[in-house]
């Protein structure tokens, strides 16, 4: 499992623990831990080393790692990129030989464009946690001026990530992040997690604060978290899923959602659906049960155009939405819902259905300006915190990092996780997903972990469907269960 902490969290928390130390020692430690990564990548990649050096702590930590490296006789060349700097990092690499350039405004000059170009490790030391998104003006195009074959390090974060994770800006896109004892959301948050590459947390020795602002699920953490049978469970207990799914003209939808609930493992899945899916289904999951019958949650809406729905499905929907019952609502399910329920509640759009959802029920940014598709592609948790709010639910928002964000009076942590390969953007893909996260409402878990523990079993499906490849949806959905049987069996953290 990783936790991730607020900014104004982990800095209290550093505080605490520098107001117990000699001046400077966490520092030292931070600098210590970056020096040791940056000097195993170069074992690899070189010894022509840039620093990009900003004017806060993130800068001297940059500094006194290039003090440090410069020591080990490497061609270390420090940039000043700031109006200031820091003072005792800038004395430390001075002493120890580091070469010092200054790119403070305008464009870059010649001796630091041909060492960008040239290098071999570039630490990018230039903004720290407590940066603004996106790059200073004079630094916009300094991406551009690193050589491609150079290892980009980034100290706590790439520089131009908003560190709360919420904001996609421009930014330096790292193959590492080092950061200190604590993550932050820029480390696991959709708009920012692609800029950080590989994640390295060197312990400082300073503790997790209480409150967990982003958290993610590892493979290990499935077994204490899926609903296991006993030996006094029956089918009913287990949980039995309803699904209002699909129509005349989408009978697909209804097979991936049922086949993946029925897969990984709910006790019982009852259909409500035209002719069309029904026949397929009665052919394809003869383990589903047809009509109307007692549930313990509802996934509606996959595949469900409401123009084209019958009677039959419409009545159901809005009889489960006015239940006391967790629901699930996914893709013309959407257009269903008016209002909060005032019961578990799961929403499982991507980001066009949440931006349709957004504008129809009127929901605006907290400025009052209408929730269009450049906010959509900016802010897109943003949004989804904003309709889990008007609606007091749960938004599961599919993407290559999907996210799961609760209502924020809830006070839950946002979840999210990448575990599925880029083949899954796929037709039918989050059919599947609805299915997976139904059955695991049904067997009663709270819509935040339905969402982020189905996302993690979809991913894996799909993963091992077909490594490497091109998968299919319905294969996400048959492979679901042996990836349940795979998780159940890894030893827990």
């Amino acid at each position: 499992m990783m936790r991730a902490f607020a900014v104004a969290d982990v800095r209290a928390a550093e505080e605490a623990v520098r107001a117990q130390l000699p001046e400077g020692m966490l520092m030292t430690r931070a600098a210590e831990g970056l020096a040791e990564v940056a000097m195993a990548r170069l074992g690899r990649h070189g010894s022509r080393v840039v620093v990009l050096a900003g004017p806060g702590d993130n800068g001297g930590d940059a500094l006194y790692a290039a003090a440090a490296l410069a020591g080990d006789d490497l061609n270390v060349l420090a940039v000043l990129t700031g109006p200031a700097e820091h003072q005792g990092g800038l004395e430390a690499a001075t002493g120890a030989g580091v070469v010092i350039e200054e790119w403070r405004d305008g464009p870059a000059g010649d001796a630091v464009t041909g060492a960008l170009a040239d290098a071999d490790l570039v630490i990018d030391g230039i903004l720290g946690i407590g940066g603004r998104p996106g790059l200073p003006e004079h630094l916009r195009n300094l991406p551009d001026l690193i050589g491609g074959d150079a290892f980009v390090l980034a100290v706590d974060l790439p520089s131009g990530c908003d560190p709360a994770g919420l904001v996609r800006s421009d930014s330096i896109y790292a193959d590492e992040t080092v950061t200190f004892s604590l993550a932050k959301p820029v480390h696991l948050m959709p708009v920012s997690e692609p800029a950080v590459g590989m994640l390295t947390v060197v312990d400082i020795d300073v503790p997790d604060p209480d409150a967990i602002a982003v958290q993610r699920f590892s493979h290990q953490d499935v077994a204490s978290l899926w609903p296991v049978p006993g030996p006094d469970d029956d089918k009913y207990s287990r949980g039995v899923l309803g699904v209002v799914a699909g129509g005349e003209h989408y009978t697909g939808a209804p097979v991936m959602a049922v086949t993946a609930a029925v897969t990984v493992g709910v006790g019982m899945v009852r259909y409500v659906g035209p002719d069309a899916p029904t026949h397929l289904l009665r052919q394809l999951v003869p383990e589903a049960v047809f009509g109307e019958g007692r549930v313990q949650a509802w996934a509606i809406g996959s595949g469900l155009v409401v123009d084209d729905a019958s009677s039959e499905q419409l009545r159901v929907a809005a009889e489960a939405i006015a239940s006391d019952l967790p629901v699930l609502l996914d893709a013309g399910g959407l257009d269903l819902i008016e209002g909060p329920r005032h019961a578990p509640t799961l929403l499982t759009p991507h980001a066009g259905e949440l931006l349709r959802l957004a504008k129809r029920l009127d929901i605006r940014a907290q400025d009052g300006a209408t929730i269009d598709e450049r906010l959509m592609q900016l802010q897109p948790t943003v949004v989804a915190g904003l309709v889990a709010d008007r609606l007091d639910a749960t938004v599961l928002l599919k993407g290559s990092i999907t996210s799961v964000v609760s209502p924020g009076a809830s006070e839950l942590p946002t979840y999210t996780q990448a575990d599925g390969p880029t083949w899954l953007a796929t037709a039918g893909a989050g059919d599947a997903l609805a299915g997976i996260c139904g059955a695991l409402l049904a067997g009663g878990l709270p819509p935040q972990l339905a969402g982020a523990v189905g996302a993690l079993v979809h991913g894996v499906a799909a993963d091992q469907a077909n490594p490497g490849g091109p998968v299919r949806a319905l294969d996400v959905a048959h492979q679901a269960g042996r990836a349940v049987a795979h998780l159940l069996s890894l030893p827990q953290e």
